[in-house]
C-alpha cells in the first residue's frame, strides 16, 4: 500500500497493546544492560546510574527510529513473520549499534553474551506479541465493506490486488465501478452503504469531492496519487501576498546537505569496499571462472540533468544476453539468459556491489533514483514526459522505488516513488531508507522480472494522467 494516500481513517490500532510492548522491550534491555556492565565496564563506571540514564534514553530513541524504519509496529498491514521480521530487525540494529558504541567509549572488546541472549529472549517476546496483537487487531477491527472506483483499465490495474493480503481482512471490495466524467453527484449515491472508498485515476474534480465526502463522513479512503500530487509536495508557502500562495521551483539541494551527503557518500562506500572487498572479489572469481568472461559489465545510464555515466555491475548473464543490440529487462526465473552463479549473485543482491565505485566516483550517491538506461529511458519519455523529473537529483543505490517497489514495477509508479523522495529529501530521510533496504534482501519478490516479451517495464501507452 506504499505511496497511496489515505484520508478519513477511523481504525482502532490497539494502542495499548503497542505500548504495552514497547515497554517491555525497553525493561528487558535495562535488566540485560546491568548484566552487560556487570561483566564489562571498567570500575570507575560500576554505579554510574546517570550514565544508565543516557544509555537507556539512547536506546529508546534508536527503537523508536529503527520500528519506524521497518513498520514494526504496522498491526493489520504486515502478516504476523513480517512484523516479527520488522521487529528483529529493530532489536538487532539497536543492540549492535549500541554495543559498538560501547566498545568505543571504554575503548575495549567487551563480552556480547548479554546483547545476544537479549537478543533471543526479544525474539521469543515478539513472536507472542506479533501473534497475539495481530489477531486482537483483526478482532476489534470489522471488516469494511469497500467499492473501488477507476477511470480504466490501466488505473484499475495500478491500485492492484489486495487478495490474500492482511489488508484483505479489512477492506473487502464488494464492488468495482468504472466512471470517466467529472460530476461527483453521479456516483453520490453509490457510495451510500459502503465503509471504505478506493480511488484510482478519476478526474481531479470528482476526486476531490470524494476526499470531502470521505472527511465528512469518516469514511477510510484510499487514493492512488498523480504526478501532480507529488510535484506540488515539493512546493513551499509564501508569506509575501495577501493570499496563499504556494512557490515551486526546480528541485535544488541546500548547501549544507549536498555538503553532508557527498561527504557521506565518500565515507560510506569507501568504507563498504574496504569491509567487502573479499566478498567482491570470491564473486568475480565465481562469475570469471564459471564461463570464461568478465566477471563485471558496464552499462550506460543516466544521472543529475540526463548526465551519461558507466555504471559498473557484476555480470549475472551471458556474455551474448543482448547480441543483437536490444536493451531488454530481466525477465527474472524465465530468463535463460541468467547464469546459475549469476542467478545466486542476483538473488542476494550481490551483483550491485560494484556500483559502489560509481558513488566514491561521484556519479551516483547511495541514495537516489535508480539510474535507468538511455535506450529505455528514451521509450518512457515518449509516453511519461514527466519522467525526466526524475533526473533532478544525482540517480542512486537505494530509494523509494528500490525499496517498496520491484524490479518489474512500472515506469509511472517508479515516478511517483522518485518525486516522493525528492520531496521528503534530507539526512533523516536518508538514513531511514538505507536501513530500510536491509529488509528487501529477505524478499524475493523484490526481483521479479517482467513478462516474457517484454523489452522494457512499460506496459500501457498512455501516461495515467491523461484524461480522456
Amino acid at each position: 500500500m506504499n505511496g497511496i494516500i489515505e484520508i478519513g481513517r477511523k481504525e482502532k490500532k490497539g494502542t495499548g497493546l503497542i505500548v504495552l510492548h514497547f515497554v517491555l522491550s525497553l525493561t528487558l534491555f535495562f535488566l540485560f544492560w546491568h548484566w552487560f556492565r556487570l561483566i564489562n565496564s571498567p570500575v570507575t563506571e560500576k554505579s554510574s546510574y546517570s550514565f544508565d540514564i543516557i544509555v537507556l534514553a539512547g536506546y529508546t530513541a534508536a527503537s523508536y527510529f529503527f520500528s519506524r524504519v521497518y513498520n514494526a509496529y504496522l498491526l493489520g498491514y504486515y502478516r504476523t513473520r513480517l512484523l516479527i521480521f520488522a521487529q528483529f530487525l529493530t532489536q538487532f540494529f539497536c543492540a549492535g549499534i549500541l554495543y559498538v558504541l560501547i566498545n568505543l567509549i571504554w575503548l575495549k572488546l567487551t563480552n556480547p553474551l548479554p546483547l545476544i541472549v537479549l537478543l533471543a529472549v526479544q525474539l521469543g517476546l515478539d513472536f507472542v506479541w506479533c501473534t497475539a496483537a495481530n489477531r486482537h487487531f483483526f478482532e476489534i477491527n470489522k471488516v469494511r465493506r469497500t467499492i473501488l472506483l477507476y477511470r480504466n483499465e490501466l488505473d484499475k490495474k495500478r491500485f492492484g490486488s489486495i487478495e490474500g493480503k492482511p489488508i484483505e481482512r479489512l477492506y473487502h471490495i464488494e464492488k468495482e465501478y468504472r466512471y470517466t466524467g467529472d460530476d461527483f453527484r453521479e456516483i453520490r449515491p453509490l457510495l451510500e452503504g459502503y465503509d471504505a472508498v478506493f480511488v484510482s485515476g478519476l478526474h481531479p474534480n470528482c476526486r476531490n469531492a470524494i476526499a470531502d465526502y470521505c472527511k465528512e463522513e469518516g469514511v477510510p479512503g484510499f487514493f492512488l496519487p498523480r504526478i501532480g500530487d507529488m510535484i506540488m509536495r515539493e512546493s513551499t508557502h509564501i508569506q509575501s501576498f495577501e493570499t496563499p500562495v504556494l512557490y515551486l521551483r526546480r528541485k535544488e539541494l541546500p548547501l549544507d546537505y549536498a555538503i553532508i551527503k557527498r561527504a557521506f557518500d565518500i565515507v560510506v562506500s569507501g568504507t563498504a569496499l574496504l569491509l567487502l572487498s573479499p566478498v567482491m572479489i570470491i564473486t568475480a572469481l565465481a562469475i570469471h571462472f564459471y564461463d570464461g568472461g568478465p566477471a563485471f559489465y558496464k552499462q550506460i545510464r543516466l544521472t543529475t540533468d540526463g548526465r551519461e555515466f558507466k555504471i559498473y555491475k557484476f555480470r549475472s548473464m551471458r556474455v551474448d544476453a543482448e547480441k543483437d543490440g536490444v536493451a531488454r529487462l530481466s525477465t527474472g526465473d524465465k530468463d535463460d539468459r541468467i547464469t546459475p552463479v549469476g542467478r545466486f549473485v542476483r538473488k542476494v543482491r550481490l551483483d550491485e556491489l560494484p556500483q559502489l565505485l560509481n558513488i566514491l566516483r561521484g556519479d551516483m550517491s547511495i541514495v537516489g533514483p535508480r539510474p535507468e538506461r538511455p535506450e529505455i529511458a528514451q521509450q518512457i519519455y515518449e509516453s511519461l514526459p514527466e519522467f525526466r523529473l526524475r533526473l533532478q537529483v544525482k540517480a542512486g543505490l537505494t530509494g523509494y522505488a528500490q525499496i517498496y517497489g520491484r524490479y518489474n514495477t512500472g515506469p509511472y509508479e517508479k515516478l511517483i516513488f522518485d518525486l516522493l523522495y525528492i520531496s521528503d529529501m534530507g539526512l533523516i530521510t536518508d538514513l531511514m531508507l538505507i536501513f530500510a533496504t536491509v529488509s528487501i534482501l529477505f524478499l524475493a519478490e523484490s526481483t521479479a522480472g517482467v513478462e516474457v516479451g517484454q523489452t522494457t517495464a512499460i506496459d500501457w501507452t498512455n501516461s495515467p494522467d491523461q484524461i480522456n
